[in-house]
């Protein structure tokens, strides 16, 4: 397939085809912005629970160490707003906060997915519009005189490669969608382990550590 051909394919599509690669170019964008930022979450999570996990009881110092290994990730704020609530007389009220930062930090999560799942929807759609374009062009032969069959067929052909294309984003970007959402669930999921774990070794009572539970961890970090 040489250049002039796809060249050929475009303008037979009216120009569909252009608008669905940079669709495509969109997708591609967000998908590697999304799962460079949550995978780099995921495991800076799943680091803070096993170091959480092997300690008894946690004092300001830890928390601080803790929130700096953080950073600016999703788990940042929620130790950050552990540590200035830590000495707080009500408990409930560390917890609530806790809630709170969580719910501020769940949106930077799903950021910009909106965008994955319109492309998702559309590209077949526009891929269909492009296909009925040349359909146009394609049976606009029969009107001339002398045309050739040949020439029909293969403007057919060359109309249906922009559903073709509309289909291949669809199917690309929904299964990086579902993979995404599902590690948008899993960094909840830690940060709700993290909260919880923050709470009981920071009331006072003495916690023994899951120095021997690894298995458990291991299934809260790769849930």
């Amino acid at each position: 397939m040489t250049f002039g051909y796809i060249i050929h394919l475009a303008n037979y599509s009216d120009g569909v085809l252009y608008v669905l690669a940079g669709l495509f170019v969109i997708a591609v964008a967000v998908i590697i912005d999304r799962m460079w930022y949550l995978r780099r979450a995921i495991l800076r999570g799943g680091s803070i629970v096993r170091r959480m996990a092997a300690m008894g009881r946690v004092n300001e110092q830890d928390l601080a160490a803790l929130r700096d290994f953080a950073g600016r990730m999703p788990e940042g704020l929620l130790l950050d707003t552990a540590l200035n609530h830590m000495n707080d007389a009500d408990h409930a009220g560390m917890n609530s906060r806790m809630d709170e930062a969580i719910m501020l930090v769940a949106p930077r999560l799903d950021r910009r997915m909106w965008v994955l799942d319109t492309i998702v929807t559309l590209a077949p759609l526009l891929g269909l519009f492009g296909t009925i374009i040349g359909m146009f062009h394609a049976f606009s032969i029969l009107a001339t005189p002398g045309h050739a069959p040949a020439e029909v067929t293969g403007g057919v052909a060359d109309a249906l490669v922009a559903t073709a294309c509309g289909i291949f984003i669809a199917m690309i970007g929904l299964a990086t969608f579902n993979m995404l959402q599902n590690q948008v669930r899993l960094i909840i999921h830690q940060l709700e382990t993290i909260r919880t774990m923050v709470l009981n070794r920071t009331d006072g009572a003495p916690v023994v550590p899951h120095v021997g539970g690894e298995l458990a961890v291991r299934a809260v970090v790769a849930a």
